[in-house]
C-alpha cells in the first residue's frame, strides 16, 4: 500500500492523508448473493452472483464515482430512462471470453439472440474466500467455476479485487487465476473478450445512428434520430489514438472522459505488463462497450497478426491483472504511466 500511495502522489492525485481517512467497508450478504463495498457508508460498488437464471457470470455492478455518479449503464437489471437496450450480456465489470473450447462465455445470458449458436459456457461463483475492511482500501478474494454447456469444470478462477479510494477517485485491481481442470483449455483467437465495462449513456460517445432506447418506464423505444444530449464521451490510448479509431489497436491503458451530470470523469482501464499478450488489443465501441482483449491477436487486428490461440495446459495456471481508475477530472498521460507500474 506504501508504494501505491507513493505512485500516487507522483501523479498527483490526492491519495495522501487525506484520502486514507476513506473506510472502505466489504460487507457479504449470502442471502442476497453480493459483497457491497462502500466509502464512509457510500455505495462504491457490489459483486453480485445470482446465478444463471438471472446472469451468466458474477460481476461488479454497479460501480461510482467519487461524486456518486454511476458509470456502468444499469440495464437490464436496474433500467434508467434513456439508455440502450442492446447486448444483455454487458452487466457491469465482468471478465469471460468468447472462445474457450469451443463454448462461448461472452454473449451467455437469459436472452440469447438468434445470431449466437453456442454452444455456451457459465461461470459459476463458487465461493467468498476472505474479505478485508480498511483505511482507504478494502479487499475481496473469490472463487468460480467456468462450467461448460453440460456442466463440467473447464476453468477454476480465482479473482482478488483490490479496492482503493481517494478523495476525488476510486480504484478497482483486478487479479484474476485460471486453472485448467482436467484438460487443455483453448483460448481461440476470438473478437469477444475479455476484461470489460459497458458504460453509463453519458460517457457513450455521441452517434446519429438510429438505435432502441428505454423510455421513464422502462419499455423498449426505437428512436430514430439519436439524441446526443449529455452524451460526451471520448476514447484516447496511451498510444495518441482517439474516438473510434482506438477499436482494434494496441495500447498499454485506454481513458475514457466524460461528465456525469456537473462531475467531469476520466475512467482509465490498464493492462499489466505481465499479462499475456500485453500491450492488450481494445475491443473499444462508442455505444458504451469498454473492453480489453489480448487473446484475439488475429480478429482484433484484421487479419495482420497470427492467430494466438491460447493454450492452457491441464492443471496450469495464468494469472491477468487489471487496474480501472475512476478520476473525478482528468489525468495526464504522464500520470497515467505511473500509474501502470503497479
Amino acid at each position: 500500500m506504501r508504494q501505491f500511495l507513493v505512485i500516487l502522489l507522483l501523479a498527483g492525485l490526492s491519495l495522501s492523508t487525506q484520502a486514507q481517512s476513506n473506510t472502505v467497508q466489504v460487507a457479504h450478504n449470502e442471502s442476497q448473493k453480493r459483497v457491497t463495498v462502500t466509502v464512509d457508508g457510500k455505495p462504491f460498488t457490489a459483486y453480485i452472483y445470482p446465478g444463471p437464471t438471472v446472469l451468466k457470470k458474477p460481476v461488479l455492478y454497479p460501480i461510482m464515482s467519487a461524486g456518486g455518479n454511476f458509470i456502468t449503464r444499469g440495464w437490464p437489471l436496474d433500467p434508467r430512462p434513456g439508455e440502450r437496450i442492446d447486448h444483455p450480456h454487458h452487466v457491469g465489470m465482468w471478465f469471460n471470453y468468447g472462445d474457450v473450447n469451443g463454448h462461448d462465455f461472452w454473449n451467455n445470458s437469459t436472452d440469447i439472440g438468434p445470431s449466437h449458436a453456442g454452444p455456451f459456457g457459465t461461470i459459476v461463483h463458487t465461493g467468498v474466500k476472505s474479505m478485508k475492511s480498511g483505511k482507504g482500501q478494502g479487499e475481496l478474494v473469490v472463487t468460480s467455476d467456468w462450467l461448460d454447456k453440460d456442466g463440467k469444470v473447464m476453468l477454476q478462477e480465482t479473482t482478488t479485487y483490490q479496492f482503493l479510494a481517494g478523495a476525488n477517485n476510486r480504484i478497482i485491481d483486478r487479479s484474476t487465476t485460471l486453472k485448467a481442470a482436467g484438460k487443455d483449455v483453448v483460448f481461440k483467437d476470438n473478437k469477444e473478450g475479455m476484461i470489460a465495462v459497458r458504460m453509463a449513456r453519458q460517457l457513450e460517445q455521441p452517434s446519429t445512428k438510429p438505435e432502441v432506447f428505454t423510455d421513464a418506464q422502462g419499455v423498449a423505444t426505437k428512436v430514430p434520430a439519436m439524441n446526443n444530449e449529455g452524451v460526451t464521451g471520448l476514447y484516447h490510448s496511451s498510444e495518441g489514438i482517439e474516438g473510434d479509431a482506438v477499436w482494434g489497436t494496441r495500447a498499454k491503458w485506454m481513458k475514457l472522459t466524460g461528465k456525469l451530470g456537473n462531475e467531469p470523469v476520466s475512467v482509465i482501464l490498464m493492462d499489466h505488463p505481465k499479462n499475456v499478450g500485453y500491450p492488450t488489443y481494445w475491443h473499444a465501441r462508442g455505444y458504451g462497450l469498454y473492453a480489453a482483449n489480448p487473446l484475439g491477436a488475429s480478429v482484433m487486428s484484421s487479419g495482420k497478426a497470427p492467430a494466438m490461440n491460447y493454450t492452457l495446459p491441464a492443471g496450469q495456471s495464468v494469472t491477468f491483472r487489471y487496474r480501472l481508475l475512476i478520476q473525478s477530472g482528468d489525468v495526464s498521460d504522464d500520470n497515467i504511466a505511473k500509474m501502470n507500474q503497479w
